[in-house]
């Protein structure tokens, strides 16, 4: 606020980034926001983070398929050659999880999703 008061007492910018120990485009985001919402328009709010890559529909088929495919496999057990061991623990499928899908999950997340898939 008070690098704010800082401008409309006529200072520049720059004095008012002095002022609030900030940069040039702090002061810029904090009037645009002054300006359009006044003095609530200040507080810290959640940034909005990047744009979800798959729609609600996709994400829903997404885990179809990957719950069925870790039912499967969890279903057939391993292929010794293959997979390197001969019965599953949660490690070894997290680190399939990760190859196949490219999703990092922790073994806690895994024997979630194994128990609800029953």
């Amino acid at each position: 606020m008070l690098a704010l008061a800082t401008i409309y007492d006529g200072g520049s910018r720059g004095d008012a980034a002095r002022v609030g120990g900030v940069t040039l485009q702090s002061v810029r985001d904090w009037m645009v926001r002054f300006n359009a919402e006044g003095p609530p328009g200040l507080i810290d709010r959640k940034a909005p983070g990047a744009a979800p890559k798959l729609d609600a529909a996709q994400k829903r088929a997404q885990k179809r398929a990957e719950k069925c495919a870790l039912a499967e496999i969890v279903g057939k057990g391993p292929i010794p050659a293959v997979h390197g061991v001969v019965c599953w623990r949660l490690i070894d499928l997290v680190q399939w999880v990760c190859e196949v899908f490219r999703v990092s999950v922790s073994p806690q997340t895994l024997s979630r999703e194994l128990h609800a898939l029953g």
